[in-house]
């Protein structure tokens, strides 16, 4: 049957004024997503004082907001599929931005830990369907950089966080990097009218006359006929279900990434939550401390945009391994007593090798599923890797805790990456057993 390969014409498309606007929205969504992340590790050390909390206390309480991350990656990231990544991204941006602006005025560990569940829930949903989005849209000889570039707001978020402690947290306290968050809320209007919904999800709906138009925004010079059927890579029918992640020679991939995913989080949260109270112990000031958090966070960004131009040049599992061994070599380095300008690059390069390589982990996972289970695959792989952001902060409050030497606590944060290399190379291995897709008539 003659007709329009949907597929075909996205991954050709050049680049133009619908992908640049989808890439500035979600970048924005990420960037407040980063921040909501980010602000626990930066308001830490005032917490603690404020509230006389012990090290296991605070990483039990970082534990609150990553319990609803899991959730909300495991409940969103299928509801995606099921009634758009849209709609999806509209209910959960504003889930975590009212819940973290609440959260300014709380005065009691259990309520402050209350909100940041349901910010997490928020944080975790809206990922899988921003990338999900971005991906479906994306040229593919620049999709992994173009997602890289979009999910790099989430680094930039936490680069805000740490550059508005330096200069909020001494003049109004912590309280105020919450009322911050109230701020991108009034812009969400504006988000929504550059986001479009799939292309994909419309035509699997059977609303072909809004992907007709979304794919002449995307190829304005080419005339689809109005008779022609549009053709897609599975059937109208394709489930959506979780089962699905292990079918059609799936499970190794699946299972890999689940691991990577863990194992990378667990690496973020862990430096994230820990790294100004880990150099305070060692003797340097807040300020400096919140600056190291700055730079982790700057060496995601660029770490992450770099990757993404390298992968559409050597594929995304070479250098998914490569960043996840040379983030491991750095974290282990910190532990050491390093002159100034090599420790800001260490955790420049570590910054890279964690959340630049969280942000490619991202860009695998939606390239490995197709779209019908698209946010399912990213949903649940970030869920399982929201068990290992979990664990990260209440490793460091035990390592902490136990006072162990300094080196001895980078080294346990490294290790994780070396697992996950041996993941990335399972994964690899995956891949040649993957069925190639055709484009099957969806609707007319």
């Amino acid at each position: 049957m003659h007709g329009i390969d949907v597929r075909r014409i996205v991954d050709e498309a050049r680049f133009g004024k619908l992908h640049l606007k989808i890439i500035i929205a979600c970048a924005i969504l990420l960037i407040v997503d980063g921040y909501d992340v980010f602000i626990y590790g930066a308001v830490l050390p005032k917490l603690m004082d404020e509230w006389v909390l012990t090290p296991t206390q605070a990483g039990s309480l970082a534990s609150w907001a990553l319990f609803g991350m899991m959730g909300g990656a495991l409940f969103f990231g299928p509801l995606g599929d099921r009634i758009g990544r849209r709609r999806c991204i509209t209910i959960c941006f504003t889930l975590f931005s009212v819940s973290t602006f609440v959260n300014g005025f709380v005065t009691t560990p259990l309520t402050f830990g209350l909100l940041r569940f349901c910010a997490g829930l928020g944080c975790g949903g809206l990922m899988p369907n921003a990338v999900a989005l971005t991906n479906e849209y994306a040229p593919k000889r620049m999709r992994s950089t173009l997602v890289a570039l979009m999910f790099s707001g989430y680094a930039v978020g936490g680069m805000v966080a740490a550059g508005l402690a330096i200069g909020l947290l001494p003049a109004f306290g912590w309280q105020s990097m919450f009322f911050a968050a109230a701020v991108p809320l009034l812009s969400l209007p504006l988000i929504l009218m550059a986001l479009p919904e799939s292309i994909g999800f419309l035509i699997r709906k059977g609303e072909t006359a809004k992907a007709r138009t979304a794919l002449q925004r995307i190829a304005p010079r080419e005339a689809f006929p109005a008779d022609a059927p549009l053709l897609f890579e599975e059937s109208k029918g394709a489930k959506t279900s979780v089962a699905e992640l292990f079918r059609h020679e799936r499970t190794l991939g699946t299972v890999s990434m689940w691991l990577c995913f863990f194992c990378c989080l667990l690496m973020v949260y862990a430096l994230s939550s820990w790294l100004p109270q880990l150099m305070r112990s060692a003797g340097y000031s807040l300020g400096s401390s919140l600056s190291f958090l700055l730079v982790l966070s700057f060496g995601g960004m660029f770490g992450a945009i770099a990757g993404g131009r390298l992968a559409d040049s050597f594929g995304l599992p070479r250098v998914v391994m490569a960043y996840f061994a040379l983030g491991s070599l750095c974290i282990l380095a910190l532990g050491m007593n390093s002159p100034m300008p090599l420790l800001y690059l260490l955790l420049f390069v570590a910054g890279a090798g964690t959340t630049g390589t969280q942000i490619l982990l991202y860009a695998c996972v939606a390239e490995f599923y197709t779209l019908s289970v698209r946010s399912t695959g990213l949903g649940w792989a970030s869920g399982m890797g929201r068990v290992g952001a979990i664990v990260g902060p209440m490793l460091g409050g035990v390592l902490l805790a136990a006072e162990l030497p300094m080196a001895w606590n980078f080294a346990a944060f490294a290790v994780p990456g070396v697992i996950s290399v041996l993941a990335t190379a399972i994964f690899t291995l995956s891949l040649r057993r993957q069925p190639v897709a055709t484009a099957t008539p969806l609707a007319a």
